[in-house]
């Protein structure tokens, strides 16, 4: 899937993601996996579906899903690079993931986020309604240096 507007390009073949580009963002520009080894995201990218946005041949924006294609999806490593935010790319770059033949009539799509639940909203996300039924094991810091 492929999408061309105004100069960039939206895609979902992975033989166009720079891993250099994704690891360079996520381990220094992003607050949720800061320190993450190269390894690490190139694992990611190989066991997601991903998307990414271009612009003269060079990523400047990414998302991935972990998904199972039948039943559910989550929505991680979203990102624009600071310089080509406020162009509404991200709203393309999330209508063009949610309309993914991968990803339709999942039971369930789910993220995690500090900072854009109004993005999200507009596309149906909310908070959980039973959060007391979610649990989970974090591990803080797994890739920092100090941990």
């Amino acid at each position: 899937m492929e999408i061309i507007e105004d100069g960039f390009i939206f895609s979902d073949d992975k033989k166009k993601i720079d891993p250099k580009a994704v690891h360079r963002y996520l381990a220094t520009q992003s607050y949720w996996a800061k320190d993450i080894p190269f390894e690490t995201v190139k694992k990611s990218i190989d066991n997601s579906l991903c998307f990414g946005i271009y612009k003269d041949a060079i990523q400047i924006g990414f998302a991935r899903w972990i998904t199972d294609k039948s039943t559910f999806g989550y929505l991680a490593d979203v990102y624009v690079e600071e310089p080509f935010r406020g162009k509404g790319l991200s709203k393309k770059l999330m209508s063009l993931m949610l309309f993914h033949k991968d990803l339709q009539g999942l039971r369930r799509y789910m993220l995690a986020t500090r900072d854009a639940h109004g993005l999200y909203a507009q596309y149906g996300f909310e908070p959980i309604e039973n959060p007391d039924r979610l649990m989970a094991v974090v591990n803080k810091n797994p890739y920092s240096k100090n941990s």
